[in-house]
This record gives C-alpha cells, sequence and structure tokens, in this order.
C-alpha cells in the first residue's frame, strides 16, 4: 500500500496517455484525504511528536489511545514539557491505558505546590513553622523572591518511581521507544536536545514551567521548560530517522486582552509569542497533525484530566482512516501493548551499595540517618521516598536526585546532592482571634550560625498583643538534638483566673471577673531525641516569670495591683508522638503528650517544692470519605502543696494556643474553670463538604477539682459545653465560625478565627 501525506499540494501533470488515470487518482486522493507520497520503505518508521501545554497535555494520551487501537507502531517519540512527560513514559514502556490510570490517580496540584507530607517534618518544624503565609529568601542582605513556587522535589520523586525499570540507561535511544525531549538554556534561550543522562532529570528539566518548577542544571546548563525555545520537536523527530510524523499539538491561540486575567496566562501568553511564529512551518512537517479541541482548559487544569484524554481521543479518532492506513504498512504493530510491569508498592530490594555526590556542608552520616538507610537494608521505593521528604523538609538541600541501578541480588542506589546555598529567610502571616485579637506575625530564620546542622528562629508579633519566640536548635537527624528558646507572651482580658485568691473585697470578689494583664516570659534549655520523625522525648531547665496585674481605679485614683509577680526555677520531662497528617482538621493519625514539670525554687515567699502531670491523648479516623471523627482526652494533676493560684489549671475558652495551665474547653469563657487537677474528653464529628470546608460538631466534658478521682466517682460535678463550628482550610490558614454554648450556666458565645493560630 502507498502511504500519502495528508498536507501537501499537488498538481496534475497533462498528459494526454496518462489523462485518465491521473483524473482516478485524484478522485481516489480526495476522498483519503492524502496526498501522494511513495515511501520506498516497506516497514515504515513513525515518530510521534508532542508539544507541550501544561495540564492541556493530558490529551496527548487519548490521542495515543486510538494510536494502539488502530495498530500503530510508535518507533520514535519526542515531546516538550507535558509532551516530554508523557512521551517519556511511553517510550518507557507504559502503554495508553496505564498512562490514563497514572494521570488520573496522581494529584498534580499537591505534587506542582511541593507540598511534603507533614510525617516528613521534625517535632521541631511541626511546632515551630505550621504559622507562615508567605515565606522569601534573604539574598545578599536583602528580601528576595523564590525561583519559582516549587523545587521540584515531589515531581522528581514521581517521575524517579515511574520510570525506576530504565534507571540503568544512560542513552535513551536505548529505551523500548528511542526517545528525545527539548529543555530551554536559560542562559542563552537556544533549545537543548535532551537524548541521553538519567530518564527523570531530563524530562524534569523539560517539564520545568517558568514560576511554576525552578530551573534544572544539566552537563553545566541552566535549563528550563523547552517550549520556551521549540514547543514541537518534529524535525528532530526526523532527523531520528522516522519516515512519517504524527504530531499532537495543545497549545492555544494567543488570547485576547479579556482572557488575560491571571498571572499564568499572561507568562503562558509572553511565552507563546515566539512559538507561534514557527509552528505554522514546523505543523507543514508533519504528515498527520492533531490538535484536539482544548479550548476552555488551561496549562493547570488538572481537575479537568478525564476531559482533556477525552478531547485527544475524540481528535485522534478522525485521522483513523489514515491511521489505519500506516499500520498495515508496519510489522511488528503491538509490541507495546502489554506495557510496564508495575510493581506492588510493598517490593523491597536489597542496598547494595550507596553513592553519594555533591556534599560540602553536609556528612554522609547526616544524610543516611534522614534516609534512615544502611548497605544491607531491605527497602520498598515508597520507604525511601519518606527518607527523601523527610531530606527535602529540612531545606538543606536545593535538589535531590536519585537513581536506583540494578546489580546482583539488589541494587545501588546513588545520590546526586546540591546543597541549599540560601541559608536565611524572612516569613510573615496573620491571625485573629477573640482573645489574643489581631496579630501579624514576622519571622527571620538563619541555619548555620555556629554549626552546620544548627537553626535560629525569630518570631515578633506586632498587633493587639505584642509577643516573641526566638528558637535555637541543633538538629542531628534521629540522635540528641539540643536547643535552647525564650518566649514573652501577653494576655489582656476578663478573666477569673484569680478568682478566690486575692482577699481583698474592695478589688475583686470569688465570682467576678476583673481585666487582668497577664504576662509570661519562659526560658528553656533542652535535649531531645526523635524516632521516626513521630516520637520523641526530652528533658529540660527552665527559668518562668509570670507578672499577672490589673489597674483598678478607687477614689479616683488608678493603681497598678499585682496579683503575681514571681520567678519559678524548674526542671521538665517529656514525651510526645505525633503522627496526624494535618495540624487543622487532621483526617487520620495520633497524638500523645505528657509532661512532668518539679518547681523546686522560686522567688515566691513562702515557697514549696511541688510537681505537675499533665497530657493528652488523642486520635481521629475519617470513614465514608467525608466524615472524620476524633476523640481528645486530657488530664492534670498537681503533686504537692501549690499555693500559688496562678499554677492551678484554668479551663475555658477556644484558644488553640493557651500557654502555661490554660486549657480550651467550649462552653466557658477562659479560665472560668480554675483548681489543681482536671480531667477533659472531646468528641468532634466532621465532615468535608466541599474540598477545604468543613461542618464540625463538638462536646467537650470536664472534671475540674483538687481531687482528680473523687474517689472513683468521675463523673460527678461534671461540666459540659458544646459547640458548631464550620471552617475553611485556606492558603492564609483556618478561618472558623464557633457557636459554642453550655447547658450548665445557659451561656453562649461567638468566635472568630482567622489565620493560623501563633
Amino acid at each position: 500500500m502507498i502511504f500519502i501525506k495528508k498536507t501537501t499540494n499537488f498538481s496534475i501533470d497533462i498528459v494526454s496517455l496518462m489523462k485518465k488515470l491521473l483524473v482516478l487518482l485524484f478522485i481516489s486522493t480526495f476522498f483519503t484525504g492524502f496526498a501522494q507520497k511513495t515511501l520506498p520503505k516497506t516497514d515504515l518508521k513513525v515518530g510521534l511528536v508532542l508539544s507541550g501545554g501544561g495540564a492541556k497535555g493530558f490529551a496527548h494520551i487519548g490521542v495515543i489511545k486510538i494510536l494502539e487501537e488502530a495498530g500503530v507502531r510508535i518507533d520514535y517519540v519526542g515531546g516538550t514539557s507535558m509532551g516530554a512527560i508523557i512521551g517519556a513514559l511511553y517510550a518507557s514502556g507504559y502503554n495508553a491505558h496505564q498512562l490514563d490510570s497514572i494521570i488520573r490517580n496522581t494529584d498534580f496540584t499537591t505534587i506542582l505546590q511541593d507540598k511534603l507530607p507533614r510525617a516528613s517534618k521534625s517535632f521541631y518544624q511541626k511546632e515551630i513553622d505550621e504559622k507562615y503565609v508567605i515565606t522569601l529568601p534573604i539574598k545578599n542582605k536583602s528580601i528576595g523572591l523564590p525561583n519559582a513556587i516549587s523545587k521540584g522535589q515531589n515531581v522528581f520523586n514521581l517521575f524517579s518511581r515511574l520510570t525506576e525499570h530504565v534507571h540503568d540507561i544512560q542513552d535513551f535511544n536505548n529505551l523500548p521507544i528511542p526517545f528525545l525531549c527539548i529543555a530551554t538554556d536559560l542562559e542563552t534561550g537556544k533549545p537543548v536536545i535532551l537524548d541521553h543522562g538519567y530518564l527523570p532529570e531530563a524530562i524534569r528539566a523539560s517539564g520545568s514551567l517558568p514560576t511554576l518548577l525552578e530551573p534544572v542544571v544539566i552537563d553545566g546548563k541552566y535549563l528550563s521548560d523547552g517550549g520556551i525555545a521549540n514547543n514541537f520537536p518534529v524535525q528532530e523527530v526526523i532527523n531520528m530517522g522516522a519516515d512519517v510524523i504524527i504530531g499532537v499539538d495543545v497549545q492555544d491561540k494567543l488570547k485576547t486582552r479579556d482572557q488575560l486575567n491571571s498571572a499564568t496566562t499572561i507568562i503562558m501568553q509572553i511565552v507563546n509569542f515566539n512559538l507561534y511564529s514557527e509552528n505554522a512551518a514546523k505543523n507543514k512537517l508533519a504528515d498527520i497533525y492533531i490538535h484536539p479541541k482544548i479550548k476552555g482548559f488551561s496549562v493547570v487544569s488538572f481537575d479537568k484530566a478525564a476531559e482533556i484524554i477525552q478531547s485527544g481521543e475524540d481528535e485522534a479518532r478522525k485521522e483513523m482512516p489514515y491511521l489505519k492506513s500506516i499500520a498495515k504498512q508496519q510489522s511488528d504493530k503491538l509490541r507495546l501493548i502489554k506495557g510496564v510491569t508495575i510493581y506492588p508498592k510493598n517490593r523491597k530490594t536489597r542496598i547494595k551499595a550507596i553513592e553519594i555526590n555533591g556534599l560540602k556542608e553536609y556528612s554522609k552520616k547526616y544524610l543516611t540517618r534522614k534516609l534512615d538507610i544502611q548497605v544491607g537494608d531491605s527497602l520498598t521505593f515508597n520507604s525511601f521516598k519518606k527518607g527523601v521528604e523527610r531530606l527535602s523538609a529540612t531545606d538543606n538541600f536545593k535538589t535531590i536526585n536519585y537513581k536506583f541501578l540494578p546489580e546482583e541480588d539488589g541494587n545501588k542506589i546513588v545520590i546526586d546532592i546540591e546543597e541549599n546555598a540560601i541559608n536565611s529567610t524572612f516569613s510573615i502571616g496573620g491571625h485573629y482571634d477573640n482573645l489574643y485579637k489581631t496579630g501579624v506575625i514576622l519571622n527571620y530564620k538563619t541555619k548555620g550560625i555556629f554549626l552546620k546542622n544548627d537553626v535560629f528562629s525569630s518570631d515578633l508579633v506586632l498587633g493587639d498583643n505584642v509577643r516573641y519566640l526566638v528558637n535555637y536548635y541543633v538538629d542531628n537527624g534521629f540522635h540528641w538534638n539540643f536547643g535552647f528558646r525564650t518566649r514573652y507572651v501577653n494576655i489582656q482580658d476578663d478573666i477569673t483566673v484569680l478568682g478566690g485568691s486575692f482577699q481583698d473585697d474592695n478589688i475583686v470578689t470569688n465570682s467576678e471577673k476583673i481585666p487582668l494583664d497577664y504576662n509570661d516570659f519562659t526560658t528553656q534549655f533542652y535535649a531531645q531525641t526523635t524516632f521516626k520523625q513521630k516520637f520523641v522525648t526530652g528533658l529540660g531547665l527552665e527559668h518562668k516569670y509570670i507578672k499577672a496585674f490589673n489597674k483598678p481605679t478607687i477614689d479616683g485614683v488608678t493603681t497598678k495591683v499585682f496579683y503575681e509577680n514571681e520567678s519559678y526555677y524548674n526542671a521538665y520531662f517529656y514525651l510526645k508522638l505525633d503522627t496526624y497528617d494535618a495540624k487543622y482538621y487532621p483526617k487520620k493519625g495520633v497524638g500523645f503528650s505528657a509532661t512532668y514539670r518539679a518547681y523546686l525554687a522560686s522567688s515566691a515567699n513562702p515557697f514549696s517544692t511541688f510537681t505537675q502531670l499533665d497530657g493528652s491523648l488523642s486520635f481521629a479516623k475519617t470513614f465514608y470519605k467525608k466524615y472524620t471523627f476524633q476523640f481528645i482526652t486530657e488530664a492534670g494533676a498537681t503533686i504537692g502543696n501549690n499555693q500559688d493560684f496562678v499554677l492551678d489549671f484554668h479551663l475555658g475558652g477556644e484558644a488553640q494556643n493557651l500557654i502555661n495551665t490554660f486549657r480550651p474547653f467550649y462552653g466557658y469563657d477562659v479560665a472560668d474553670l480554675n483548681e489543681n487537677s482536671f480531667l477533659k474528653s472531646t468528641f468532634i464529628i466532621r465532615k468535608e463538604f466541599f474540598k477545604e470546608n468543613y461542618l464540625s460538631f463538638i462536646a467537650n466534658y470536664a472534671r475540674v477539682d483538687d481531687d482528680l478521682f473523687n474517689n472513683l466517682d468521675l463523673f460527678k460535678d461534671t461540666k459540659s459545653g458544646y459547640a458548631v463550628s464550620y471552617g475553611v482550610n485556606s492558603f492564609l490558614g483556618p478561618i472558623e465560625f464557633v457557636y459554642a454554648w453550655s447547658p450548665d450556666t445557659k451561656n453562649n458565645y461567638w468566635y472568630l478565627n482567622f489565620g493560623f493560630w501563633f
């Protein structure tokens, strides 16, 4: 059979002896849609060219489905950006069905935002870092902007896992289908052909959409998205040896001013300026040119994967007669239909050797501790990825590339590291709640002041209640770590924290609230060790200075009356477990904390030593996908003679960052319940109505007494409170409206919380 090019113009040579034959040929060509092209080869070599276009590139999968249905064997693949990603997976052996499954089951939004699982963060990071909206690098002593929204580590992890079966192939011509992709040299603006090296790294470079993913350094070149320089590498695939080119273009037309309504669309418009002048000529080089209908989709329409794939399938199906014509001129048509053998997630491989390249400031021991690997271990790819996430969460490394090279009875792991040259950052966040009122938090963080593994962080909160927190921490991985922190917290509110302790009826009575100015200065030195980033145990020494006063006006004279103005010197020990998947609105996980604090000395006179033990146990479990049940039980007990009412336990309010012996309790105001022991349980049922929108029903019960067990009559004098809340987990932090009440007092309260708690 003769394959005929679809887009070539032709003319009729008026030769009398051939006139009738040419007329018949013209009619035949008209109905088949081709112009004449006689190919000398009997086994047609087909090249597949896939353009870039972000999420619109999912349409390539629909096209590949039709190619397989038509029986077309692809001999060469070339792509740019998303076309490079889809093309590389196809070239490495995945079939269309597997590609479809991969795309539909991947959360690209999370991956591109470089969101790391909370489990990858250290306890220090969970306590210190989960409160900022924006973090900016400090370069040359000035606050700058990041190179992109994402470092791309999650993207690389995904590509590495999907191409694990070809990690040992350095020449892309030796893949199941020979492959190349295009990147752009940001220093010259010229296209760079990537046809050798490490496949995940190559497609990560080709798909580095400007401002979204950081550029990649390969062979000394600073590479970004290939679509900037060559979005449709037709000629490059022809040069590979293709006789026929099937080109799939998902590029949009230039947009009008009304459509240029976001930073992403404006950037893509600028990128597209040069592309359209080149595309017309490149399109003519394709024997079959397929342009799926992608109007209405954008480069970030990752939630529309099914529709975009279908658009590619629909448009390719129109070419079925031509595709079948090609297939008839090929042998061994369906050699890739079986696809890649996808290994189970729990498949283990033995580590035969570990090679780490690029280290300067950090030791190999530090890396292997964070990765939790050593020679001789057997591990799954997923467990190794968790180690990489822990390493990435430290922010000590700009890139972490790795590959598994098969060896006899195991794998050699090669890790290429680029250390982060930026050691300092500036962060900002904001919050409002009914207790602390309005606050803006400013954070400066830097690393490596005295030791390679140290972190210094300083928070300053400006607003209605000025506060600060300074931390210095030495992170030695899972071994003993050391730290120092000092804080100042100020609360001004009408509370009953001193009710009954000051025997002057002219100032306060047992049941009267007072406008209290409560100030806490705490400094701690501590050492702790962690296990698997989930469990931590530590001990420390502490100085605590508490100053509480109000300013009553008596007979026209305003005076400052102190209810507390003492220093305390303590030793403490703690245990913590945190496996929650999120700090706010968790869907799964367990939490446990216990603190034993010994008050050894004080400036108060008289003073008797005493100790306090308090802790909590909680868990969250999601069922029916949208419903989460969370249970929290807390208890605190004073052992010995505590003569200072300020150090009793104080329950009430809903603030989530209360300090010292204050605890939240829905249905009561701040510190309405006071005693030296308490037992509290909280039940939460939460439903996610829309993505990150939650309706919660809360019930909490507590006994607040000097005898915690009350001769085992645990339910006597139990206090109760209830709340309903609607919250949105936004990028600014949780935004929550809460209505709380208690049948004990008939009181009710409205609360508004906006932003991360700090």
